[in-house]
């Protein structure tokens, strides 16, 4: 018996091993099955995810583009607009010119030109041109209007002066004292004096001296001069311009800001400057008696002293000789005016209001042009036109007085400082900068101050007065000496074109080797000094 229970403890034994090993087995394979499982699962999640990343970069690239194309869209969509909106401002622009310019031509036709020189009329118009706008000439001292072309513009209707008004605020600041004989601002030291001021038209300069002017004084000054009134002339409908009684602005006294003035008010204006103060009345003699008993009229006379118009007038010959109406051409006539360029009634306004000769003057010539491109070296070119138009009967008249007079002489000023410096000391803010120099040249040395351009032009700063270092003082030395005689009228040079050249005036010195002596430029007419206060004739 104990063999069969040994047997059967084996078998019992075996089978138990046999179900460990059949158990061990059957878990061991659901484990590998889930690993294979899990395997499989993130490989089908890494490519889902690489699937989904396709996709994504592909709506992001497509959303990308799409977006970039829009933005191109609203670009393409944005130029059109730009130039659509320029093509009409140009058709605008272009229209309103067009207006300018027919409106010129047909006042031109319907102006009177009974009693007008015919031939001054004519070169008047040529010398106008395409231009839209006006132009008088006037006898200086008579007050014998020789043409007014377009006399609607001329004289029914009133513009902004620009900076001509700058004259207005130069004789009352020599007269109220607030800017010196020697031109300089009393007692505020600036760069420039009143001949550059005027020559360059700085704005800065004027603005100073109206601001402590005040704008009463201004007013009363500008109506003493015959703006803000009607001249006389016997043409109807003259408007009276207008006058700021009540304006406070700076650029009332350097841009003309609520001034309007007419051509034929300015033609007054600079012959009383001329003639040292007399207001006349501009007439047309309409008749062959009227022109054979014609008598000059005086409105008034300005008792100034003389040195409040002499003192301009260094200025005015600047500007056409160096300045900003040197585009003129007629510096040899002895021709001294003033420009003027700003923005009025709508359009550029371009002013050139001048006298010929400065010693005993004989032709006033005043040009108002309107358009986008005027402005005063446009208006200075076409008064140069008449000038030259003129130039046969201003060599008669200078050849008649150099043989009944030869004693008067006049002096033709040097500038004291360049074009850029000018600019630089305005800031920018100058309507004139085109008459002068581009805005892109002015500005290439912005890093520069203005001392800084005036030593690099050879000049120190003393004070705030430019003075010329002992270098430019040599150098001029040795040229002036060629130069230091006085030419007086009665010269036995021969004139060129007929027209005596413009006479300078430099006082003789005596040879001094010393480097700190300086050569001086005499700059003003002599001046004499008369009664302050004003008569009414």
């Amino acid at each position: 018996m104990p063999f069969p229970l040994k047997n059967t403890a084996c078998a019992g034994i075996m089978l138990l091993f046999v179900l460990v090993v059949i158990s061990s087995a059957q878990h061991k394979r659901p484990s590998k099955n889930k690993s294979i499982i899990a395997t499989k699962n993130i490989i089908a999640k890494r490519d889902s995810s690489n699937e989904r990343k396709a996709n994504g970069g592909a709506k992001q690239r497509n959303l990308e583009a799409r977006r970039r194309a829009e933005e191109l869209r609203r670009k393409l969509e944005e130029r059109r607009r730009r130039e659509e909106l320029i093509r009409q401002a140009r058709a605008r622009q272009m229209a309103f010119e067009r207006g300018l310019f027919e409106s010129t031509i047909d006042n031109i036709k319907n102006d009177q030109t009974e009693g007008e020189d015919l031939e001054i009329r004519r070169a008047a118009i040529d010398a106008l041109g395409n231009h839209a706008g006006t132009i008088v000439v006037m006898e200086t001292q008579t007050g014998r209007v020789l043409t007014i072309v377009n006399q609607d513009w001329g004289v029914r209707h009133s513009f902004k002066p620009c900076s001509t008004i700058k004259l207005v605020t130069a004789i009352a600041g020599l007269n109220e004292g607030i800017i010196q004989r020697s031109g300089e601002i009393a007692y505020q030291p600036f760069r420039l004096d009143l001949t550059d001021a005027l020559a360059f038209s700085n704005n800065t300069f004027f603005q100073k001296v109206g601001v402590r002017l005040g704008i009463e004084k201004f007013v009363s000054y500008a109506k003493m001069l015959g703006l803000g009134e009607k001249t006389g002339i016997n043409l109807p409908d003259e408007s009276p311009g207008k006058l700021p009684y009540s304006e406070h602005n700076p650029r009332v006294y350097s841009h003309g800001d609520a001034v309007e003035v007419t051509a034929i008010q300015l033609a007054v204006m600079v012959s009383a400057i001329a003639n040292n103060g007399k207001i006349i009345v501009p007439q047309i003699p309409r008749f062959t008696s009227q022109k054979a008993s014609f008598r000059e009229i005086f409105k008034r006379e300005i008792l100034l002293p003389s040195y409040t118009f002499q003192g301009v007038l260094p200025g005015m010959i600047g500007a056409v000789n160096y300045g900003t109406a040197k585009t003129s051409g007629v510096s040899y006539l002895n021709v001294a005016g003033k420009t003027g360029s700003c923005i009025g009634q709508g359009s550029w306004l371009g002013f050139f209001a001048s006298v010929a000769p400065v010693v005993n003057p004989q032709y006033t010539v005043v040009v108002i042009t309107r358009g986008h491109r005027e402005r005063g070296k446009v208006a200075a070119t076409i008064a140069g036109k008449v000038y030259q138009a003129l130039e046969k009967r201003l060599k008669q008249i200078r050849n008649y007085y150099l043989a009944k007079d030869n004693s008067q002489q006049i002096s033709v000023p040097k500038p004291k400082v360049d074009e850029r410096i000018s600019i630089l000391i305005d800031g920018g803010d100058n309507e004139e900068i085109d008459d002068i120099i581009s805005t892109k040249n002015s500005r290439k040395k912005t890093s520069q101050t203005v001392d800084d351009l005036i030593q690099d032009r050879g000049q120190v700063v003393d004070g705030g007065k430019a003075s010329t270092d002992k270098k430019i003082a040599n150098e001029r030395k040795s040229t002036n000496d060629k130069k230091n005689k006085i030419i007086e009228k009665g010269s036995q040079d021969k004139p060129q074109n007929g027209i005596f050249k413009p006479i300078i005036i430099e006082p003789k010195k005596k040879q001094d080797t010393s480097e700190e002596q300086k050569p001086k430029v005499l700059t003003r007419p002599r001046i004499v000094k008369t009664v302050t206060n004003t008569r009414i004739l």
